[in-house]
């Protein structure tokens, strides 16, 4: 189980709010503005510091997102960034408000689109952390307009799919000349929702990350029929 610092022990009032609701709350319970308010008798606008929290990923709704809270009622759905340690906090995209983040990690499936990664995984063969935020796709659609959509991201691809532009009817071209085998492979990944790579591909890349003398080494090591 993970161990978090103590509410009343950690500095800064956003941070104390976040752990507050993780340890006493927890998530998908509900609690009112004078209960958030007795927890932290002398810290002002407490308030808004659990509001600040929708900005790092955090999930609270109020009866504008479910009608069944009362006035004074906040539901704590889910965590978001680590806001208690250093260097977690993670501001939303600009432009991107709580609500479009939150619809859109909820349709994503809480997971990088490209790669698959979910918050906090490590990436295979490293130590780095995988961290979801949203990034804007220019898809090209069949009529021949641009379309701006959000999508999720970890950190990583995010990288890497900056400028990328989505040309739906050329995709569907490609689509076209796989052969009857690889369109079954694709038609399974869409329909599961993700790609399982296989072990030949984990080996592949792998062996990518070597220096040349170390491929040179495998490449001579491997004969025609083995």
């Amino acid at each position: 189980m993970e161990e978090l610092p103590s509410y009343k022990d950690t500095k800064g009032s956003m941070s104390k709010a976040a752990l507050w609701l993780i340890e006493v709350v927890g998530e998908g319970n509900t609690f009112t503005k004078a209960r958030l308010a007795e927890a932290f008798p002398n810290v002002a606008q407490i308030d808004r510091r659990v509001r600040e929290l929708r900005k790092y990923g955090w999930r609270i709704e109020t009866n504008r997102e479910d009608p069944s809270l009362g006035s004074h009622e906040q539901r704590f759905v889910s965590r978001g960034d680590a806001v208690w340690e250093p260097g977690k906090r993670r501001r939303s995209s600009d432009g991107i408000n709580a609500a479009q983040r939150r619809d859109t990690l909820v349709r994503d499936g809480n997971r990088c689109r490209s790669c698959g990664a979910t918050p906090g995984q490590t990436y295979e063969g490293t130590y780095e952390i995988a961290q979801l935020d949203m990034a804007r796709r220019v898809v090209r659609l069949p009529n021949g307009s641009d379309e701006v959509q959000l999508v999720t991201e970890c950190n990583r691809c995010r990288v890497g799919g900056r400028d990328l532009v989505t040309d739906l009817p050329h995709l569907r071209d490609r689509i076209e000349r796989l052969s009857p085998i690889e369109r079954d492979v694709l038609r399974k990944w869409i329909q599961a929702g993700e790609r399982d790579f296989g072990l030949v591909e984990k080996v592949w890349a792998e062996y990518q990350t070597l220096t040349p003398d170390s491929r040179d080494e495998i490449r001579d090591g491997l004969t025609e029929g083995d």
